[in-house]
């Protein structure tokens, strides 16, 4: 209509589950299940349905990917909501959003850290093998074999060991330590 080219264009919810296990902090992972592509370790989350809200296609997406339910986010939302004739919107605040400038897929969205519960499903909605990783792993994991995750997760992953998992990926792993 304007001279822009008709486009898929994505935007999602993601989910990094954490909890405390044996006195690590500890990430749940994934394997992509989803034909013709890479089995590579992931994070949960997808797509938002037409005027579904953030928070809930992040629950959605969770259930339907690991089995769990949503319990907390870890980081405040600063939530607010304004209900208006003829339009109602949501505001809040993600642990961080992303945005692809290249890629296999044009997409934006948004990273919320989590706590959630439940019984983890053999098998999701395109995801499988999940397992529950120590941060010192996942970090060890994203500087041997950064393949290993997929395009989006190892960008993420990044991008929390630069920021909201700073401490964790500065202290030294008591095994390697000297």
């Amino acid at each position: 209509m304007w001279g822009r080219k008709t486009q898929r264009f994505y935007v999602n919810a993601r989910a990094i589950i954490e909890r405390e296990h044996a006195g690590a902090r500890e990430v749940l992972l994934q394997q992509r299940a989803k034909p013709g592509e890479p089995r590579t370790l992931e994070l949960p989350g997808g797509q938002l349905d037409p005027f579904e809200g953030i928070t809930q296609a992040l629950a959605r997406e969770v259930q339907e990917e690991t089995g769990l339910s949503v319990t907390a986010f870890l980081d405040d939302l600063n939530r607010t909501h304004t209900v208006m004739p003829g339009a109602e919107v949501e505001c809040l605040t993600p642990a961080f959003v992303y945005q692809t400038l290249r890629g296999p897929v044009d997409s934006v969205g948004f990273f919320f850290r989590v706590q959630a519960a439940g019984e983890l499903t053999q098998q999701g909605d395109h995801a499988q093998g999940h397992v529950w990783v120590p941060l010192t792993e996942v970090r060890r994991q994203l500087d041997h074999d950064p393949a290993g995750f997929n395009w989006l997760t190892q960008a993420a992953l990044r991008h929390l060991f630069a920021h909201a998992w700073r401490d964790e990926a500065a202290a030294p792993d008591p095994v390697l330590a000297p």
